[in-house]
């Protein structure tokens, strides 16, 4: 089993945010896999498919970004699950809008909803999947731009890149993180998909939420 957490807010006021690209992955993938993100469980709403005969939850939690170690402390206790058995996927304001980053351990580097995790379960290591959305301008107020919406103009620019994120979190759950961060992992990740042949495959420092 395999539990794939995107970090975001609730509510439609964040909805095509910076700061809820967690969120729109696991939308990606649910459409991509015929599953619905409608179940409640363990403060999250979640859906499930089978991939390769291995089941893997997709999750949203509920609980706004700070919190949100405790809907994943919850799912690993329930399921019966460690960390070694999630993925985690979050926004990245030191990383260049759209660039791509996996690590199979590491901190926070400020993200609130990373941080949470961290502390929840008392442990840096499990595999996540970071997603850069620094833009190419100064940000005057980062709070404010996390969590401000894109333009309707911008909003397929979103699409694309939740499409290259889908793509590595199922090279992820097939091959492994090692292998996805060599074929996702490369600097101009952000200017197009990686193939599929390369891998086999079928913040702010503060926020309020």
């Amino acid at each position: 089993m395999k539990l794939i957490f995107g970090l975001g807010n609730p509510g439609p006021e964040f909805e095509f945010s910076p700061h809820n690209l967690g969120f729109g992955v696991v939308d990606r993938l649910a459409e991509r896999h015929s599953v619905r993100i409608a179940r409640k469980q363990a403060h999250s709403l979640c859906g499930r498919f089978l991939l390769q005969e291995e089941e893997v939850w997709l999750i949203k939690p509920q609980t706004f970004m700070n919190q949100s170690g405790a809907a994943v402390r919850e799912w690993l206790a329930k399921q019966g699950c460690g960390p070694e058995d999630m993925v985690v996927i979050a926004d990245e304001l030191d990383l260049p809008w759209g660039q791509l980053r996996i690590r199979q351990q590491g901190g926070a580097a400020g993200h609130h909803g990373l941080e949470s995790v961290i502390e929840s379960l008392g442990t840096k290591q499990f595999v996540r999947l970071r997603i850069g959305v620094r833009p190419d301008h100064e940000i005057e107020d980062p709070i404010r731009y996390l969590l401000t919406p894109l333009r309707r103009s911008r909003r397929p620019e979103l699409e694309a890149i939740g499409d290259r994120a889908a793509e590595a979190v199922e090279a992820i759950l097939q091959f492994g993180a090692a292998r996805a961060m060599t074929a996702f992992n490369r600097r101009d990740s952000a200017s197009g998909p990686a193939s599929r042949r390369e891998t086999g495959a079928t913040n702010a420092k503060e926020v309020t939420h």
